[in-house]
């Protein structure tokens, strides 16, 4: 069965790494009325595995709405976040210069967890699925951390940085999926897909 699916996310490493598998995709965008940046405010005391799950759920209620109200053809919808963690402490999307050097500065020689959740409204039903990947920096110095800031790269970015970018001349190692921590975790999407219909 080739069906198609929607896919709500503006990230176009996850639409590419859809494309990837085989998987025919349209957008589902959030609407000018909608404010999609405020389903990533974080709760008090939100671990960031919790944290990353609850959003994507948040973003795919939003994206079964957003199906509905335009009308569109039934398909299922595919959702995903990617956090990534210091320990408990959840490192966003930077919010200016400053931000992005703070966020690099704590990610320097050391490890870290990239958490990309993934959920998929289907046949009447829903499934979820977690992946937890680890990447090793080597230490940064300040000038590189300034270079990679004035490249622009870091923005947009969960953790100021992104794998397959400048950023990989500085990663040690990683425990994981690749995919994942690009932001779409393929083996788990393969799997969550493959319950509405779709075959690898």
């Amino acid at each position: 069965m080739s069906a198609s699916l929607y896919l709500a996310s503006q990230s176009p490493r996850r639409s590419q790494l859809l494309s990837q598998i085989g998987v025919r995709h349209e957008l589902l965008l959030p609407g000018a009325d909608e404010d999609a940046e405020a389903l990533e405010a974080v709760q008090a005391g939100e671990l960031p595995e919790a944290y990353c799950a609850r959003v994507t759920a948040a973003k795919l209620d939003a994206a079964v709405a957003r199906l509905g109200a335009r009308g569109l053809p039934p398909a299922p919808i595919l959702c995903a976040d990617t956090t990534v963690a210091v320990d408990d402490l959840i490192l966003g999307k930077p919010e200016d210069d400053a931000d992005a050097c703070r966020m690099l500065a704590l990610l320097s020689g050391r490890s870290h967890r990239v958490i990309t959740a993934v959920a998929v409204a289907g046949g009447g039903g829903r499934a979820a699925a977690l992946s937890v990947s680890q990447v090793e920096f080597a230490p940064l110095s300040s000038a590189q951390i300034d270079r990679y800031v004035a490249s622009r790269e870091p923005f947009g970015k969960a953790g100021a940085y992104a794998i397959q970018s400048q950023a990989a001349a500085w990663i040690v190692k990683i425990a994981g999926s690749y995919s994942g921590i690009m932001g779409l975790p393929l083996f788990e999407t393969a799997t969550l897909l493959e319950q509405c219909g779709f075959e690898f």
